[in-house]
């Protein structure tokens, strides 16, 4: 009797240990399970568009810093090896004021072909078009255009200078915003808060990461340099390069731009963050007047030479 209950209790834990080395793992969260869907690693894509990683494509150095409501790439160019950046952006206001993205295309070509322009300290970083989704809907292209593919009509221009949101981006950063500000005698939606853009984020994220040394923001059309302030008056650096890149290029320089309130506008906000920033405007709506910013871009690169 005793042999006969050894026997059946180690059947009992023979038979249990198998049950436990041979039984399927039970899953910590169901693939149904909405809270495991909320804790996925985050997707390789999204990955790729948030490290802002440089990447070498055709001899140019370029970072893609975001991207626009319609999945456009905003994309900024580096040239030169300094830790030193000077930052130039065009097309803020997209197919309204496509002339400034031409212009940022032309720095970019000189750039490439005069490396010896740039100081040895010194990287300029040209992000050409800040709204892409609404200079594409001008242009009709990705990125590079001519001028000959500026067909649409004057009302489809001015719609191109907001997002898709509808959103004026030079009234959505952080300087004095409302939620309405103005164009002109027009109000415009500045979007829901300060920086509520994917476009705006994304060179917010940008500036903060690499913090230039100056910063050039080309817009048309009242041809002239105007210095950035926000609360504090203008900075006695942005007063020096206002100077430098107006006497330069010609333009005449202005302490600030006071046509109508502006408010949530980009180059105020950089004031705010204490980096020297002017804002540049073009003479009209069509021309680059690329001899003149090319005089005042270099004018600017000797200022930071070591």
């Amino acid at each position: 009797m005793k042999n006969t209950i050894i026997i059946v209790l180690i059947l009992l834990v023979l038979g249990f240990g198998g049950y436990v080395l041979t039984r399927p793992a039970t899953p910590l969260m169901s693939d149904t399970d909405p809270t495991a869907q909320e804790n996925k690693p985050v997707s390789e894509e999204v990955a790729t568009t948030t490290d802002m990683t440089k990447e070498m494509v055709n001899g140019t150095e370029r970072t893609v810093i975001g991207k626009s409501i319609e999945k456009r790439n905003i994309t900024a160019y580096h040239y030169g090896t300094g830790t030193d950046e000077v930052l130039l952006v065009g097309g803020i206001h997209g197919g309204y004021s496509w002339n400034t993205s031409l212009v940022a295309f032309e720095a970019m070509k000189y750039l490439k072909a005069n490396p010896t322009a740039i100081p040895s300290n010194v990287t300029v970083t040209v992000i050409p078009v800040l709204n892409p989704d609404g200079l594409a809907k001008v242009t009709g292209k990705e990125g590079e255009f001519v001028v000959s593919d500026i067909t649409a009509t004057q009302a489809v221009q001015a719609s191109g200078r907001f997002n898709v949101n509808e959103v004026d981006l030079n009234r959505n950063f952080d300087c004095a915003w409302q939620a309405t500000g103005m164009w002109q005698n027009k109000p415009v939606s500045a979007g829901s808060a300060v920086f509520s853009e994917p476009e705006s984020m994304a060179v917010k994220a940008y500036i903060e990461s690499t913090k230039p040394k100056a910063v050039i923001v080309w817009y048309s059309a009242a041809g002239g340099v105007y210095s950035s302030s926000c609360d504090n008056g203008v900075l006695p650096a942005t007063k020096n390069l206002t100077d430098v890149f107006a006497k330069a290029s010609g333009y005449p320089a202005h302490e600030s731009f006071d046509f109508y309130e502006t408010t949530g506008d980009m180059a105020n906000w950089l004031a705010k963050v204490n980096i020297p920033a002017i804002s540049v405007l073009l003479t009209n709506h069509t021309d680059t007047e690329w001899t003149k910013n090319k005089a005042g871009i270099e004018a600017v690169l000797k200022i930071f030479a070591k």
